[in-house]
């Protein structure tokens, strides 16, 4: 603004005109324009986006605790003073932008002119997280899943600190820079409201009385004042940004690289535990969050390796096995099977002389077919696995794996054995006479995790008893038989300790094992002695193996064979 016009305003210069007023404000009239609009997020979204985030966001406890310490310690509010609630806005736009990236399929960023000036550095934070190698990893595992997404920001909880702090001087001139354009904007507004007043109150001729021209002028030196304040914070903001960008971008990877893991260990922990992406869909986010830490904990966390390793064993076993084989052929027998008569004998069928000799021939059991020799899947009724749950199971082998551990990892993979098959499963955990706990797994229903978790916590402790376990698995396949009419069942037991039975039990055992026809497979972990010739399981079983090496889960391949 020249002297000349400053002079007018101090001392109350002479009526002006309305057009020459009109030109001096019409810079900052075209500031009052309505201008691109400025945006507070970083990430673009939609209303079912932001609908997925407040869900979230309500069901977590978690992220809502990180939303109250990032804002304290972003703004340094400890009690002392108010909080304004545009830095609990500032901090709950980060979060969001975060989430965002993570669970949007194909998150798009905004540009930074389309950003206002006090989220600049949210902008930046997101576009190094974004950008950065790492982010692809994550982004693999979290696209459309809240749950993942959610737990890639809890993971990168401390890195968002980081950040946080290294941006602090660009962050106070980024909201001081959104001050002033706020009231530059303000100015230029005034501008126009004392414009408007001088045309109200001008002539027929457009003279515009000297008060009210002075109030344009002293308008227009305050905008002028405001502008030059605005552009200067703009200035000093952008160098801030430009500063703090490098440590950014480090931040940035360090905290993709720990979301990525910590997302990816979970998925793992899941599918070693066998829990699909359906059934988590299903879960709440409490749910899945309860599953996750106590999946996570306790022993159960140190089994989840050798549990996968179990169903992935478990899983090549199954894929092996060719429908309607019985084995390698090893020449030519006599018998009925029609699935394995040779050609010649078929031959016979398309003369109608020889299709009496071949029925005789049928009906005597004299068919000539292929001999095969092998082993032969022959159980159809559930699959029970008696686990010893007695105090010497607890004991740890090489590479601190529990003889526990091993049994309850093979009961699982039994369990999935039978579900791929349609069959019952039913897990009977014992150790002394009165110690028995059982949980069933219908085959035509899914399999609750919850209970599944149940049967590989429970540790029952005390000595060992054959009888209770072994009776109460009879009398379920007696029980199924008699429902169902499904006999030739599967009896999987797992100890390592030998015990006594009496010849009563042993003989209503054997009555039982014949009228429904199942198969006994016994399994002595680390206690080599248990699977001796003269033992009591061997005794009982129709099949027994001994295990030494707890570390090898295909010691137990020949059992997923034949189940």
């Amino acid at each position: 603004m020249d002297g000349t016009t400053s002079d007018a305003v101090s001392r109350g210069g002479a009526p002006a005109g309305l057009d020459e007023l009109a030109g001096r404000a019409g810079k900052w009239l075209g500031l009052t324009d309505a201008g691109p609009e400025r945006h507070t997020a970083a990430v673009v979204a939609d209303r079912f986006d932001r609908m997925t985030w407040r869900d979230t966001y309500e069901q977590s406890v978690g992220l809502r605790e990180l939303a109250e310490e990032l804002d304290e310690e972003r703004y340094g509010h400890h009690g002392h003073g108010p909080r304004r609630s545009g830095h609990r806005d500032e901090t709950a736009d980060l979060l969001t932008d975060v989430f965002l990236a993570a669970y949007k399929v194909r998150p798009r960023l905004r540009d930074r002119a389309e950003i206002t000036p006090s989220r600049l550095v949210n902008h930046q934070v997101i576009t190094a997280l974004v950008e950065s190698p790492e982010f692809a990893a994550l982004h693999r595992e979290t696209a459309g899943d809240p749950y993942a997404a959610a737990m890639a920001v809890l993971a990168q909880a401390q890195a968002l600190r980081r950040m946080l702090e290294h941006t602090r001087d660009a962050r106070e001139r980024a909201e001081q820079a959104g001050t002033a354009q706020r009231d530059a904007e303000d100015a230029a507004t005034a501008v126009g409201e004392a414009l408007q007043r001088a045309a109200d109150e001008a002539d027929e001729e457009g003279t515009v009385p000297t008060p009210a021209a002075d109030a344009v002028h002293r308008a227009i030196k305050d905008a002028e004042r405001a502008g030059t304040i605005a552009r200067r914070a703009a200035l000093d903001s952008a160098r801030a940004l430009t500063a703090a960008a490098p440590g950014t971008r480090i931040a940035a990877r360090a905290a993709t690289a720990k979301a990525a893991e910590a997302v990816r260990q979970e998925a793992s922990l899941m599918r070693a535990w066998g829990v699909g992406p359906g059934e988590l869909e299903r879960m709440s986010f409490d749910q899945r969050a309860r599953l996750a830490e106590r999946l996570r904990t306790g022993r159960l966390a140190e089994w989840a390796e050798l549990i996968g390793r179990f169903r992935q064993m478990a899983a090549g076993e199954r894929a092996r096995k060719v429908e309607s084989t019985v084995g390698e052929l090893v020449g030519v027998t006599l018998g009925d099977d029609l699935s394995r008569v040779i050609p010649s004998e078929l031959a016979h069928l398309g003369l109608p002389e020889l299709r009496a000799v071949f029925a005789a021939r049928y009906a005597a059991g004299e068919l000539m077919l292929y001999d095969s020799q092998g082993e032969q899947t022959t159980g159809r009724g559930a699959v029970v696995a008696c686990v010893d749950t007695s105090h010497s199971m607890y004991e740890s082998g090489p590479g601190g794996v529990t003889r526990e551990a091993w049994s309850k990892a093979c009961a699982l993979a039994l369990l999935d054995q039978a579900r791929h098959a349609g069959r019952d499963f039913v897990g009977i955990l014992f150790s002394a006479a009165d110690k028995i706990q059982v949980f069933r797994f219908p085959g035509d229903e899914p399999a609750d995790t919850a209970r599944v978790v149940d049967f590989a916590e429970t540790f029952l402790g005390g000595g060992t008893s054959y009888q209770t376990p072994l009776s109460a698995a009879a009398e379920l396949l007696k029980e199924e038989f008699d429902d169902a009419g499904r006999a030739r069942g599967d009896i999987v037991m797992l100890t390592d300790d030998d015990c006594g039975v009496t010849p009563e039990w042993m003989r209503s055992w054997h009555e039982a094992k014949h009228g429904l026809g199942f198969r006994v497979f016994g399994v002595a972990i680390g206690a080599p002695r248990v699977a001796d010739a003269d033992s009591v399981l061997d005794t009982l079983c129709d099949n027994l193996r001994s295990i030494e090496d707890l570390a090898d889960v295909h010691a137990a391949a020949d059992l997923f064979r034949v189940i």
